[in-house]
């Protein structure tokens, strides 16, 4: 797709997600068992064939940087265009703390957004969990003729979102903002957006002299106001932002349910990952695993039901995991009990511990801890 370009925002730190964005932003965090969030939209824009990507930061991205290094994986290392880490380009009030919006974050990269060549920009979430037919989407986009499209679920959502009320022809007619649960007009957005490029550099330079800095309170309905043309692309499977810690969760028990993993990972659209070479994972003589997505190089000696263990991680003999999420190299003592836990990398667990959390409020381990 020559006349595409993608831009990610993995900028966010979601004060919802806890000790889990403690050192790293939202769309860094680890899960499945062997990928990153910001895989999902990285591997959507590679099977689009769009190879040249911005990826918007602004703190706590060293975990980031590690993991998407040149972009080898999703073929966007290039010597001309291919994948770009767009800190605040120097910008003093952009140094500290967050931005306070969307809009203010593409501002804060203005000068890369107006070197862009290409005349049409894709805007996404770097924690969006959906593997996004990005080809049929610019195929509507430009049968459309609309001035931008946004990415809609065919479901609806259960935590706070925008929603889209469309006309008769099925082009945005308004944004409501801010709805929660169901029942609700209009189709929700999964804040993923196709725009001309001078279409939404307009849009930055009139927020910008407003002191607006909200995409959607601010940008989106200023749009809208003033006329804009905006189509809509549903997707059709699954998709879920993850913004906290109980999100995080339910995505990862969700990854249990074949027909779910089928519909985040066809054949057809690979979600591609930084590779981590192991040996195949040991299973001890008493060791169980029921319904577990287990990675390599693990030692489980003990049982695991309905978990997700990244690699590297040692379980004991005896110690018994259920509703768990375990990140990569902790290990787990012998005679050990965790329910509902979420044991962040490179924990460790001393032999007999005991921790239960519940489905609805999970326990979670930060990093480095040692029980």
């Amino acid at each position: 797709m020559r006349d595409y370009h993608g831009i990610i925002f993995a900028y966010h730190d979601e004060p919802a997600l806890r000790e889990l964005v403690a050192v790293r932003t939202a769309a860094s965090l680890p899960f499945c068992g062997r990928y990153r969030l910001i895989d999902f939209a990285l591997s959507s824009l590679r099977n689009a064939g769009i190879l040249n990507v911005g990826v918007i930061m602004q703190r706590d991205y060293q975990s980031l940087l590690d993991h998407i290094g040149s972009g080898k994986p999703w073929d966007m290392s290039r010597a001309k265009g291919g994948l770009k880490m767009l800190p605040p380009f120097g910008v003093p009030q952009y140094h500290t703390g967050n931005y306070n919006g969307t809009v203010e974050a593409l501002n804060a990269v203005g000068s890369y957004v107006r070197s862009i060549p290409q005349e049409n920009i894709i805007l996404m979430l770097g924690n969006l969990c959906a593997n996004l037919d990005l080809r049929a989407a610019i195929q509507q986009h430009e049968k459309s003729g609309a001035e931008a499209t946004a990415i809609c679920a065919d479901h609806e959502l259960e935590t706070s979102h925008n929603r889209y009320i469309l006309d008769k022809d099925g082009m945005v007619q308004q944004i409501a903002l801010y709805r929660t649960g169901n029942d609700h007009e209009g189709v929700p957005t999964l804040e993923g957006y196709i725009f001309k490029k001078d279409v939404l550099l307009k849009l930055l330079d009139d927020c910008q002299a407003k002191n607006l800095h909200r995409f959607h309170q601010d940008a989106m309905t200023l749009f809208l106001t003033r006329g804009g043309r905006m189509g809509v692309y549903i997707h059709p499977g699954y998709a879920k932002i993850v913004r906290s810690v109980d999100e995080y969760y339910d995505a990862s028990k969700d990854m249990l349910n074949p027909e779910i993993r089928r519909q985040l990972f066809p054949a057809d659209r690979p979600v591609r990952t930084k590779e981590h070479e192991g040996v195949s994972t040991y299973y001890g003589e008493h060791a169980v695993a029921r319904n577990s997505l287990v990675a390599d190089n693990c030692i489980i000696e003990g049982e695991v039901e309905n978990c997700t263990i990244f690699s590297g991680v040692k379980i004991g003999a005896g110690a018994k995991l259920k509703n768990c999420i375990v990140m990569r190299g902790t290990v787990i003592g012998e005679g050990v009990q965790l329910t509902n836990v979420i044991v962040d990398k490179d924990c460790v667990f001393s032999d007999g511990t005991v921790l239960t959390g519940s489905e609805k409020l999970p326990m979670l381990v930060p990093k480095w801890t040692k029980i």
